[in-house]
């Protein structure tokens, strides 16, 4: 009949989806597996570079003191040798004067247009007016309004760029891992790529995602091209183009950078729908630029990175293909085992076989992938590195252990929603409250 045809090109059309998905998540399995491997260290150096911080702020007047006054205040590394730099980008509140008044250098971007109001404007402006000083810098370090560093940041980049890294990205940790049971799973997902994807990566001698805060890149970079990228995710078609042009890029695993995470599901939407609609975008743009240069050099990095912003089309195959397919998969091989419809190819106690190892398969796959991908990756995350994600003890995060797939569903929901829409910038609510118990 013509529905067992459907049925079955339906299904090696599924294989072919499940095989496509698999690669990128056995990357990542691969990464776990590699935990034990030792981090990379860089040798210390008595040559102290000067080092400029640039910091994008739009009204910011929550946090932007806090973030300037600890780094001057609490930086290992000699005061004359760094500057902070603060755009005040469009702002209306008192960005401007409380930045200054924490010890900062502050440039005022005030730009009428509404398409310009992203992140990406300021950081260029910035960086463009810190050319123009009579002061030179050897590097700079990119930090959000809300970022904290620990203490021996700059020391630690500073010896990564003397022992010749242009550009290198930092771990990434949270200030609010402990706030709640949603933050512990947040934060434990974003902390994944630093502890085992970046880690793997920089032993295995493939390039680091050198996006988002804490960045260090050599000002000769700066000089070279400026702050050239043109999309939603700025930092990260940064990054693809420094690739592209030859740059190694690589991970300082004890330079820690602090970011305030969102705390609610709807916090985590509009984050997470701007990041969704970039990446797809990027991906188009550079991903495949990417791709197909892995083929003409055969450079690794070229295709880990590929394949692993692939993950964002994933998320879209995961909440789409696969629930329609097994929904509709076990609402027909009910039919047809039960005899409600005609079958030919097959008789209804086969189809009734097939059905039954369909849901013992689906059933097999949800356990393995929350208990095993899911469930043990947090785990071993929090005993690794409790300490690092701002926790006193192991038990003060493992809860978020084990949400961490359910957080990892709510990303790939909220990734696809971006990908379908054109999100505007919202600004994300501070945890101020409870950041001031940190102090």
């Amino acid at each position: 009949m013509w529905h067992e045809y459907m049925y079955n090109v339906l299904n090696v059309i599924n294989n072919i989806v499940l095989t496509f998905i698999g690669i990128p998540f056995a990357l990542q399995l691969i990464y776990m597996f590699l935990f034990w491997l030792k981090k990379k260290t860089y040798k210390r150096t008595d040559k102290k570079n000067r080092i400029c911080v640039l910091i994008p702020a739009h009204n910011e007047e929550d946090v932007i003191y806090d973030t300037v006054k600890r780094i001057y205040d609490l930086q290992n590394y000699p005061k004359e040798s760094f500057k902070v730099f603060v755009v005040a980008d469009n702002c209306t509140d008192k960005t401007k004067e409380l930045a200054e008044k924490a010890g900062a250098t502050v440039f005022v971007h005030n730009d009428p247009d509404p398409s310009h109001h992203v992140a990406r404007y300021a950081i260029s402006y910035g960086y463009e007016k810190i050319k123009e000083l009579d002061e030179k810098f050897d590097f700079s370090i990119r930090l959000d309004a809300d970022n904290w560093i620990n203490n021996d940041f700059f020391s630690l980049m500073n010896d990564c760029y003397n022992s010749g890294v242009e550009m290198a990205r930092p771990y990434e940790s949270a200030l609010n891992m402990t706030q709640n049971n949603y933050t512990k799973a947040c934060g434990l997902y974003y902390s994944f790529d630093s502890r085992f994807s970046s880690r793997v990566r920089e032993r295995l001698g493939i390039d680091a995602h050198v996006m988002g805060p804490g960045s260090m890149i050599s000002m000769d970079i700066i000089n070279k091209y400026g702050y050239d990228s043109e999309g939603i995710c700025d930092d990260a078609e940064f990054c693809y183009r420094r690739m592209l042009d030859g740059y190694r890029l690589h991970y300082v695993e004890d330079a820690v950078v602090y970011e305030d995470l969102p705390s609610t599901f709807k916090d985590t939407l509009a984050k997470n729908k701007r990041m969704g609609a970039g990446n797809v975008r990027l991906i188009g743009s550079w991903g495949l630029k990417m791709f197909f240069k892995f083929f003409t050099t055969f450079r690794l990095s070229y295709l880990e990175m590929f394949l692993t912003y692939l993950f964002n089309i994933i998320c879209v195959i995961l909440c789409t293909w696969i629930p329609a397919f097994y929904i509709y998969s076990v609402i027909y091989l009910s039919l047809a085992g039960t005899g409600m419809i005609e079958t030919s190819l097959l008789t209804s106690g086969e189809y009734m076989q097939i059905l039954i190892t369909t849901l013992i398969i689906i059933a097999i796959c949800l356990s393995v992938l929350f208990a095993f991908a899911g469930i043990l990756q947090g785990v071993l995350l929090v005993c690794l590195d409790y300490k690092k994600l701002g926790a006193k003890r192991i038990r003060d995060l493992i809860s978020g252990a084990f949400l961490f797939p359910c957080f990892t569903v709510i990303y790939c929901v909220t990734i696809t929603l971006g990908i379908f829409s054109k999100p505007k910038w919202t600004k994300v609510n501070r945890n101020k409250s409870y950041l001031e118990k940190g102090k």
